[in-house]
């Protein structure tokens, strides 16, 4: 039987910020094939070896200069769904996992040569911003699970000690 390969190497994580009365998501202009010039939320490969959380925290510290582990990381979580989508190009199905990471509102990031840009979105934004129906889902698990800062679900999703 011959079909689309199933692929689980690639995660994405949306960093957000409190800018009270909203938050705001961080996005990165792509430089490269095949989304360059699209604006994103990091993404990136899960390297032989890597769990997705290792993976999650590599491509914060590559894509941004952020440390997950810096005092301006406020918390790390893991979303509970996953994000599927269908790669033509590679005939390849991909189940992506995704985390959100919270910095402190005067955080900005050091870009690599993968962006040429950043900028922040406001949360009730996000869906003229954001081009994938799985990101913007993301982006809505994000908000009824870990906002405001005292929803309960926050500390069951916390990843940031592991």
């Amino acid at each position: 039987m011959t079909g689309p390969q199933l692929r689980v190497d690639i995660i994405d994580v949306y960093i957000f910020r409190a800018t009270p009365p909203d938050i705001e998501l961080l996005q990165l202009r792509r430089t490269r094939s095949p989304l360059s010039g699209s604006w994103q939320p990091i993404m990136g490969h899960i390297e032989p070896g890597e769990t997705a959380l290792t993976a999650a925290r590599r491509e914060v510290q590559e894509e941004t200069g952020l440390d997950s582990a810096a005092p301006i990381v406020l918390g790390l979580w893991a979303l509970e769904q996953v994000h599927p989508f269908y790669l033509p190009d590679l005939d390849a199905i991909i189940l992506s996992p995704r985390f959100a990471l919270q910095v402190e509102a005067s955080w900005t990031p050091t870009l690599n040569t993968e962006h040429d840009a950043s900028r922040w979105i406001p949360a009730r934004d996000a869906g003229e911003h954001f081009m994938w129906p799985g990101q913007r889902a993301a982006i809505a698990e994000l908000l009824s699970s870990l906002w405001p800062a005292d929803n309960p679900a926050r500390a069951r999703c916390s990843v940031q000690s592991l």
